[in-house]
């Protein structure tokens, strides 16, 4: 019989109870039923009777859960972050490669490269031009970039990425790049997201690997490598 001193039995985690599961479906159907509507008429052509009434529920109902309208989006953002930061515990639980994870972080654009077109333009054209939720979206992006600088941090650590430029910074390029791609497509959507998103990965993991990988035969290189090679192939002829 094992006993207390036999070291610790771990439970698994209680199951939530009835309400809080139908607090959480409540949520979820007023949160989707939102998206849709976003994706359909646009954020700013949206009402919140419009949301109640296709979730089918009261306004006290949506009050209940979002404060505002701008809180849909809020928790769509936050949606977001929570896909950043498990790929930080992924990054730090080094069972793969930081590189690996960044790719999967990359490809699935932060677990928005199964969303449509529509939705992600109205998402943008939201962010664009309602002040609070572009206020809410800076915070986001502060903290987004964190992550993505401690992910690079640990990269660094492991002698995976490259050292000549400041994770933080490294962070802040891959966002751009990535938003930018996920508005490009959102506005001409040739082809699929996440393929789209490969493709611009495979172009740029190269210049974030450490110097040794760089250097590897079949390597691709960058414009400055390639142009301090071209210099010193002209010294050795002269």
């Amino acid at each position: 019989m094992k006993t207390a001193a036999s070291g610790p039995h771990l439970l698994p985690p209680p199951r939530p109870g009835r309400r809080e599961r139908h607090r959480a479906e409540t949520r979820e159907r007023i949160f989707r039923s939102a998206l849709q509507l976003f994706a359909r008429r646009g954020y700013l052509e949206t009402t919140v009777e419009d949301i109640t009434e296709a979730a089918d529920v009261g306004k006290g109902t949506f009050f209940n859960y979002f404060p505002t309208k701008e809180h849909v989006l809020a928790h769509y953002g936050e949606e977001r972050l929570q896909h950043l930061e498990r790929c930080l515990e992924k990054a730090r639980g080094g069972n793969e490669s930081v590189l690996n994870v960044l790719k999967g972080l990359a490809t699935d654009l932060a677990g928005q490269s199964s969303e449509s077109p529509d939705l992600l333009r109205s998402v943008f054209a939201a962010n664009l031009s309602c002040a609070p939720v572009r206020t809410e979206l800076q915070k986001r992006i502060q903290r987004g970039r964190e992550i993505l600088g401690e992910i690079f941090a640990i990269g660094q650590q492991r002698g995976e990425i490259r050292r000549d430029v400041p994770a933080r910074e490294l962070g802040g390029l891959m966002r751009l790049i990535f938003m930018g791609v996920t508005v490009a497509w959102a506005i001409n959507p040739e082809g699929s997201l996440p393929g789209t998103a490969e493709r611009v990965w495979e172009l740029l993991c190269p210049s974030l690997q450490a110097e040794p990988a760089r250097k590897r035969p079949g390597a691709i290189e960058s414009p400055a490598q390639a142009k301090s090679a071209r210099s010193h192939h002209r010294k050795t002829e002269s």
